[in-house]
């Protein structure tokens, strides 16, 4: 009888024993997948994802896990968030602070494009080489051998391996391909032979399909022709490219999200096509969320009538000058020389607005947060003021819920890019070999542990990052990922300031788990007491 009894215990030790070192047993900590596939569809909102829609992605949500609880990184653009889902870090740590920034030494005329080809070099030349100031997941993975690949229909896709010294081997064998460019240069020229000879479509159309369809072909055709490598990341353009055209859920929009639906069935053919499919874990998840237009706010014009010196380019610029930097839902203010003055002027006056919804401040000022609150260093880089703009839920033309001021476009039409949960609240689906089946999870999640949860799942520590990443492990929604449910705090901050008879108040909605924090909603009112 003991004899049964040890067999039975050294039996399920057998059974169990990959398990546990996957879940977290030191020595071993990994997942079994030998390949992970990151697909980006920017701008996609989860209360889009159907089964006549979206039936591919549905079909991995279904068999896989919907991550009911995703966050962007705020500011909800594609370039800070670019940059988390590269880094793992916030924009305060990695360094990119939103699509469009003011530095001197970059650009002395106004904001330049972060993702931009030139002002990358630059940056790095300036840094030696710490233009993003952290390690993206590309680069660790080439530390440890790995080839990588990067395909983009957009610049953003840049961020993940921009290095154009290719110096040890898999370095060499990695290839970044970014709005029909690539690094190395010559890998783009040779990728129109598997795009019936045509080079990369030069125009944005509404939805943009030709592009998004040339750079998935570009990717399953011609960069994994040879094989798929531990790592690749595809990046589609819509159906951001289409909601900002013509709003959330018209028609356009979404004939964008079923054309990367399509794509996304390129991708899964592909991995069938080289037996990799059940050796694959692939992650869907979207930059941003998105919102109707309700209304467009011209900062500059507004600024300008009540006396400040505001501009959103600079010539000879003197102390007091007030830049403004639209960025969508948000907008940024560097006042020139940091005047003091003028900042808390200006923060008197947009307490006083119908357009301002959460203020934060590098300078300690009533009824503001301070930038580090979401994740933002008061460094010379930063600006002095960053203001999501207000939303509310109500619905648009076609009934999707979401409206929000914005510094572009006009109303009906779509932007992101403000602290409402319909920008903060984006997708991610994910589905294989690690991960569990039909599972909803309702543990908050981001952006941020998107680089983190790879590397986990590639086995690969982060072993010449400075610092540990912002974001954890998704270690919940994996089949070997253990029992234990992680902790969830939820909790609400206020900032006010009394003004005569009247009150400015805003509030910061997070959840934060294991140290990580998603910020789910911020908004603010001017009212009279």
């Amino acid at each position: 009888m003991r004899l049964r009894i040890v067999l039975a215990v050294l039996l399920l030790v057998e059974l169990l024993l990959p398990g546990l070192f996957a879940a977290g047993v030191p020595g071993v900590d990994r997942g079994v997948a030998e390949h992970v596939v990151v697909v980006v569809w920017d701008g996609m909102r989860p209360d889009f994802v159907t089964a006549e829609g979206t039936p591919n992605l549905y079909r991995i949500m279904t068999n896989g896990v919907f991550f009911r609880r995703h966050h962007s990184v705020y500011i909800s653009t594609t370039e800070v968030n670019g940059a988390a889902l590269a880094t793992g870090a916030t924009p305060g740590h990695n360094g990119i602070l939103a699509n469009a920034v003011y530095q001197p030494l970059i650009s002395t005329t106004g904001p330049y494009a972060t993702e931009g080809l030139d002002a990358i070099r630059r940056g790095d030349f300036l840094s030696g080489g710490h233009y993003i100031f952290v390690p993206t997941v590309a680069e660790i993975l080439h530390k440890a051998d790995y080839p990588t690949v990067v395909a983009g229909a957009k610049a953003v896709a840049i961020f993940q391996d921009r290095s154009a010294r290719k110096l040890t081997d898999a370095q060499m064998a990695s290839v970044t391909l970014f709005q029909g460019r690539s690094v190395p240069r010559s890998v783009a020229k040779t990728l129109a032979r598997v795009n019936e000879n045509k080079p990369f479509p030069p125009a944005i159309s509404h939805p943009n399909t030709a592009q998004d369809e040339w750079t998935t072909k570009s990717l399953v055709k011609g960069l994994w022709a040879k094989g798929v490598p531990k790592y690749s990341v595809l990046w589609l353009s819509d159906p951001d490219k289409s909601q900002h055209d013509s709003g959330v859920g018209s028609p356009m929009s979404l004939t964008g999200i079923k054309a990367s639906d399509v794509d996304l069935g390129t991708v899964l053919a592909a991995l069938e096509e080289h037996k990799v499919r059940e050796k694959t874990d692939l992650l869907v998840v979207s930059d941003h969320g998105f919102s109707t237009i309700s209304d467009g706010t011209d900062v500059v014009g507004l600024l300008r009538k009540q006396n400040f010196a505001a501009s959103s380019t600079l010539e000879d610029p003197e102390v007091g000058d007030v830049l403004v930097d639209d960025l969508g839902g948000t907008f940024l203010l560097y006042v020139i020389n940091h005047d003091e003055a003028i900042i808390r002027r200006l923060v008197a006056y947009l307490q006083t607005t119908e357009f301002a919804g959460v203020i934060f401040s590098a300078l300690p000022v009533a009824g503001t947060f301070s930038l580090d609150t979401v994740g933002y260093a008061a460094t010379p880089q930063a600006p002095d003021l960053m203001v999501s703009l207000r939303w509310s839920p109500g619905t648009n033309q076609y009934g999707a819920p979401g409206l929000a001021l914005a510094t572009d476009g006009k109303p009906g039409k779509g932007s992101h890019g403000s602290l409402s949960p319909f920008d903060m609240n984006n997708t991610l689906v994910a589905g294989g070999p690690d991960f569990k089946r039909g599972f909803t999870n309702d543990t908050p999640s981001g952006n941020l542990d998107i680089a983190p949860t790879v590397l986990w799942l590639l086995g690969v520590q982060p072993t010449f990052s400075s610092s540990p990443m912002d974001g954890r492990v998704l270690r919940e929604a994996f089949i070997n990922g253990g029992v234990r449910e992680p902790k969830i705090t939820t909790k609400t901050v206020e900032a006010s300031h009394e003004i005569g008879p009247f009150r400015w108040t805003q509030y910061l909605k997070y959840s934060e788990v294991e140290g990580t924090r998603y910020f789910d909603e911020g908004n603010g009112e001017f009212v009279k007491q």
